[in-house]
């Protein structure tokens, strides 16, 4: 009988702990059953979806128009009958972008789905700015296609030129007149043509960011999913202290910032621990700072100001104390 009464309490404990964390998670999340009926979902999931805490229970079938996702019940019986996450960049009807996650909810004790998990992930503002670095690759195709073909002329002129100084006799004073003005022609042409290509395009097509109030949770969290494979292989423990949630910067840069970080924590780690890495962010003075540090193999002291150069590789890396990157 205590036997009885010890799983009931671990049961209740286990069920206390789903709740507390579906009440408290930041991203959007479903639990759905084996019979494809609403089970669960956190409080961003009601906002986000219209959902209440009267469709709990409902089949999905009833309240796929809440998903704004046409295809959502197709996709939870595949993870179902696979057993496998699936992964998808989905846009709904009001036109915002988010990355899908279905994760089979699997039974333990026959090894079975029952049911699944399924996380959202808005990715709207990281789509955007993929249309407009492709855009930007795009201008930047025709702007050196442009050079070169404009360019040619001019520096076909100055190669000439050259050539005949080379043969030029060094009396013959009104040939070299001559050849100079066609080689500081060739070259002002060039410059002129060099000049108005890349200024126009830096004003016109120039890849501007924007500021947003951002929750660093949620940039978190989102590097997280991106880097789940990476983790999971290497075994890496990620905690955090957040302090300061909100933080007014570019998303793309403090999502590319954060995604760089921890995935060079994980790539650089040392071989006889798994990777741990600590994450903080604290107010200091007027400024947020966001601190990321590692038990990785670290960088050499006489390297640190280096490696803040632009375009900088570290070049052998050696085991050494791991470090504070403090931002």
């Amino acid at each position: 009988m205590p036997d009885k009464d010890q799983k009931i309490q671990s049961l209740i404990e286990h069920n206390d702990e789903l709740e507390n964390y579906f009440r408290n998670t930041i991203i959007p999340q479903l639990f759905v059953d084996g019979d494809l009926k609403l089970q669960k979902f956190t409080p961003p999931a009601m906002k986000q979806f219209s959902l209440a805490d009267t469709d709990v229970g409902r089949p999905i079938a009833d309240i796929k128009e809440n998903f704004r996702f046409p295809t959502i019940i197709d996709n939870i019986q595949q993870v179902i009958d696979s057993n496998e996450i699936l992964e998808k960049e989905i846009q709904t009807t009001d036109l915002r972008w988010y990355q899908m996650n279905i994760i089979p909810y699997i039974r333990r004790k026959d090894n079975k789905t029952d049911g699944v998990i399924i996380t959202f992930v808005e990715i709207t503002r990281r789509i955007k700015d993929l249309k407009e670095l492709e855009k930007l690759i795009a201008d930047h195709e025709i702007l050196l296609d442009t050079i070169s073909h404009d360019i040619k002329n001019p520096l076909a002129n100055l190669v000439m030129a050259i050539d005949l100084f080379k043969n030029m006799s060094p009396d013959d004073e009104q040939q070299f007149q001559i050849l100079l003005k066609i080689v500081d022609n060739a070259l002002m042409k060039m410059h002129t043509i060099i000049t108005e290509l890349t200024e126009v395009r830096k004003k016109e097509h120039k890849y501007q960011t924007e500021e947003d109030l951002l929750n660093f949770e949620h940039i978190l969290e989102d590097v997280r999913l991106t880097l789940n494979d990476n983790i999971v292989e290497s075994g890496a423990i990620i905690k955090s202290e957040i302090n300061v949630s909100e933080i007014t910067f570019s998303r793309r840069k403090l999502r590319s910032i954060m995604y760089n970080l921890v995935s060079n924590a994980i790539k650089f780690k040392s071989t006889n621990r798994p990777p741990e890495i600590i994450i903080k962010t604290i107010l200091e003075n007027d400024f947020i700072i966001i601190s990321v540090k590692d038990n990785g193999i670290g960088i050499e002291a006489n390297k640190l100001d280096a490696i803040f150069s632009k375009y900088y590789r570290l070049e052998n890396a050696i085991e050494v104390l791991a470090l504070d990157y403090t931002w």
